[in-house]
């Protein structure tokens, strides 16, 4: 960790607005993008983030300095997403019916921007978007996922397979959609 990065630490500690303030500016971007990864949309990443911020101003005291500054806020952002999640199931049930195991794979015959994976991904239900990312772009284990979302390793499982599915379909329609690249050989 930098000088002036352990410096801004301790000035956000002592509650200075303005160490605050270029914190945010400093780290805003990347945990948005991590937000938009985890929430529906747009809206809902960015009072995401402002609620992610809100917590690592309000518990910078417990950095300790060991590991990552950058991964400890990024595990704020996620935890602030999942903590939406529950709140969102509560209200509506999850069905844990298995799902047998097929192929996901997608066709690479017509590349796609980030932009539109990232917006497929937004499109999927909740839990599945969530097994998705904490699984496949985050590296977490399905027991892992289990016990931040408090639900069956089989369901996460499940979760995970189904967003696959969906993510497949909602690609493929959109590859169809796509003028196909043609090559002339020239």
């Amino acid at each position: 960790m930098t000088l002036h990065l352990k410096e801004l630490i301790k000035k956000c500690r002592s509650k200075d607005l303005k160490a605050q303030g270029i914190l945010y500016q400093q780290y805003k971007n990347d945990l948005y993008v991590l937000s938009l990864k985890y929430c529906k949309n747009k809206e809902e990443a960015q009072d995401n983030l402002h609620d992610a911020f809100l917590e690592i101003f309000r518990t910078i005291k417990k950095y300790k300095g060991a590991g990552s500054f950058e991964g400890w806020m990024k595990r704020i952002v996620i935890n602030k997403a999942i903590d939406r999640y529950k709140k969102e199931v509560f209200n509506n049930p999850i069905n844990e019916e298995r799902v047998t195991e097929e192929s996901t794979t997608i066709d690479h015959q017509t590349p796609i921007s980030l932009d539109i994976i990232l917006e497929a991904i937004q499109k999927l239900p909740s839990q599945y978007r969530l097994a998705f990312n904490l699984y496949e772009m985050d590296g977490y284990s399905h027991k892992e996922i289990a016990k931040m979302l408090s639900i069956s390793e089989g369901t996460s499982k499940s979760n995970l397979h189904r967003a696959k599915v969906s993510l497949k379909a909602m690609i493929e329609k959109i590859q169809k959609q796509q003028p196909k690249i043609v090559s002339n050989g020239s």
